[in-house]
């Protein structure tokens, strides 16, 4: 009988470990998109989310299966605000990358603290490779109209893994180089980014 009553306590202990599991990982369920960044910092996942973004996801995921990110640095870091990369190799040359994307700022998504925008210019649509990810709740970023001061900037994921590197990356030390401001005085490099499931993903056709 104390065997038996032993065998149920484990048993419920295994189904409470695993009821936690799955509510812990009910996210992996949707079928969202992660990407990973390895850093000189250590590692980024970030999960992406289509179905709020499409042409954000679609343009961010043809660089990462191109290898366009490998090797570029995050080259503008403020603190309490933001780390943004995507676009420049550690002696500050910009890569050309594809023709700018329209802006999805519209799509409900805010930039709260660990989410993962499209960078741009001052005009509205010329979001091409750059992203950052905020390090704050950064409202006054989000779509609020169609104008050009109000159209805002296009959030398309958010980092699920790693946010102790961003924490890490938003602390440097930064200064000016080759013209810019707000660069890291110690490079920080991505040395890889790729899907999380690599080896189900394919090429995307450059368009």
């Amino acid at each position: 009988m104390k065997r038996f009553i032993t065998t149920l306590a484990l048993v419920a202990v295994a189904v409470g470990a695993l009821t936690v599991y799955a509510a812990d990982n009910a996210d992996n369920k949707k079928g969202y998109p992660v990407v990973v960044l390895e850093t000189s910092m250590g590692r980024i996942e970030m999960e992406l989310y289509p179905d709020k973004a499409p042409l954000s996801v679609q343009n961010f995921l043809w660089y990462v299966d191109n290898h366009f990110y490998d090797g570029l640095i995050f080259h503008r870091v403020i603190d309490g605000f933001m780390i943004q990369t995507g676009g420049f190799t550690p002696d500050m040359t910009q890569k050309a990358g594809k023709p700018p994307i329209d802006n999805e700022a519209g799509n409900g998504l805010e930039n709260d603290k660990y989410t993962v925008a499209m960078a741009r210019t001052n005009a509205v649509h010329s979001a091409t490779s750059q992203f950052f990810i905020n390090t704050a709740d950064n409202a006054f970023l989000n779509h609020t109209d169609n104008t050009q001061r109000g159209f805002g900037y296009c959030v398309f994921g958010k980092v699920t893994e790693g946010k102790d590197v961003v924490d890490k990356i938003g602390k440097v030390k930064t200064g000016a180089k080759s013209g810019f401001n707000d660069v890291p005085l110690e490079t920080v490099t991505i040395t890889k980014a790729y899907r999380k499931d690599a080896a189900k993903a394919e090429k995307t056709e450059k368009k």
